[in-house]
């Protein structure tokens, strides 16, 4: 299995997702013979079958928070996965919220799919864990609604997800190392929320981490107006680090971003 980064969605808010003006299945990541499938939204089980995703490979599944956009395939996933229980397999990493709910919303997942899997983790921000040789640290966010963001740290290459979150002290520092970023943008520039990142959080936190990457996706219906494409181009200018506005089916390998590849290449001489 080749180390992939794979798109199964770009959309973020409900006016993006309702229409399915972009997908909305998560992240897959493709690291060590393993594959993770981050925050399984609504279509994850066709958009695995339109981009050629074998969710049967799915190792772990990390499902940052309990909202629908995040949340809504979780079993389905879990069915695929583990042929409805039949091979009780994988682990998933979330928060207590996602797997318990709270008094405004109920947990998405369900005790019979729980069943299904090996393990389930319930983790604050700045845990470490471990699956396989990847370290997965938890980081925080701030988004009205517990959650946690990811940092895969790989023999090979160092990638966080930053989701859906607003900007705060703290969260930069949390993410810092990363080779790639990839983050829920779901606003362009000048346009603020009390929830979500926008280009302007985006180029702060970029000028903080500086990654060799910084991929933005989630997009809601301002930022698919504004051009996606055209405001990672003005995140670029003012950041000089490569961006990219993911699009669905997008495929990146990872490798290329990896300064431990590039030394063990420059060792070889």
């Amino acid at each position: 299995m080749q180390p992939q980064i794979i798109f199964l969605g770009t959309g973020g808010d409900c006016f993006v997702v309702g229409k399915q003006l972009r997908a909305s299945g998560g992240i897959i990541i493709r690291a060590n013979d393993m594959q993770f499938h981050i925050d399984p939204g609504p279509g994850s089980v066709v958009r695995a079958m339109q981009y050629d995703v074998n969710l049967r490979e799915n190792t772990c599944i990390l499902l940052s928070h309990n909202h629908i956009n995040h949340a809504s395939d979780i079993n389905a996933v879990i069915s695929s996965m583990t042929h409805g229980g039949l091979d009780k397999k994988g682990v998933l990493i979330t928060n207590k919220t996602a797997v318990e709910g709270n008094e405004d919303i109920s947990p998405m997942i369900t005790h019979y799919y729980m069943g299904c899997l090996e393990r389930i983790i319930t983790a604050l921000p700045d845990q470490r864990i471990g699956v396989g040789d990847i370290e997965i640290k938890t980081t925080p966010t701030k988004h009205g609604i517990e959650n946690i963001g990811f940092k895969f740290v790989t023999p090979d290459f160092t990638l966080s997800y930053i989701s859906d979150t607003v900007n705060f002290t703290g969260l930069a520092e949390a993410h810092k190392g990363s080779e790639i970023l990839i983050m829920n943008v779901v606003n362009p520039s000048g346009v603020s929320s009390k929830i979500n990142l926008n280009s302007d959080d985006v180029v702060e936190i970029i000028k903080k981490i500086k990654p060799k990457l910084a991929i933005i996706q989630h997009f809601g219906i301002k930022m698919i107006n504004a051009d996606p494409m055209y405001e990672a181009r003005e995140i670029q200018k003012k950041t000089d680090t490569q961006v990219i506005a993911a699009k669905d089916g997008m495929v990146i390998n990872p490798l290329s971003y990896s300064s431990s590849l590039r030394q063990k290449k420059l060792d070889s001489f």
